[in-house]
């Protein structure tokens, strides 16, 4: 976040959480509404109506999350490929990293905000240990990423965008 408190998110991050939005508000809204109307018809003549219960939950759960992302999305920004660095890593940055220690492993990333991060697609959060020992640094830096197996030793070989 910024200090005006827009989010920056990547096109992607934004079309991402946009089509999450759609999806809540489009398809799991009316499905949790037609399950609390069917549930509360079977709850007339049954002595537990725990689907009744369970439906409401997730009404609150997917509510939340609706309203989470509708604030999201009104501050965001969605940062233009333009303004992705490349003289140093920055959010939206891909960086190319080599290990120092098996220096055969080569390992890419994109730095991006908290909100859009997810490791399983490579994407770091610029907040996580290893986004705060990329950020700001230049092809040639050598970083240390203190990760729950110990200290890892990188080289960034290349900063592109994506």
């Amino acid at each position: 976040m910024t200090e005006e408190g827009v989010v920056l998110l990547t096109e992607k991050g934004y079309k991402r959480l946009s089509d999450e939005l759609a999806q809540l508000t489009g398809v799991k809204r009316p499905e949790i509404a037609e399950r609390i109307r069917a549930s509360k018809e079977q709850g007339e003549f049954a002595d537990d109506n725990s689907e009744f219960e369970e439906a409401k939950r997730e009404q609150a759960l997917v509510e939340s999350r609706i309203a989470e992302l509708k604030e999201l999305l009104s501050s965001a920004q969605k940062l233009s490929m333009r303004n992705i660095p490349t003289d140093h890593v920055g959010i939206g940055s891909v960086v190319v990293l080599r290990n120092l220690k098996k220096r055969s492993e080569i390992l890419e990333v994109r730095v991006v905000t908290v909100f859009e991060a997810d490791p399983d697609e490579g994407s770091i959060s610029s907040d996580s240990p290893w986004g705060q020992a990329l950020m700001d640094r230049a092809v040639g830096d050598k970083v240390v990423i203190n990760a729950p197996a110990g200290q890892l030793h990188y080289e960034i070989i290349e900063i592109r965008k994506k």
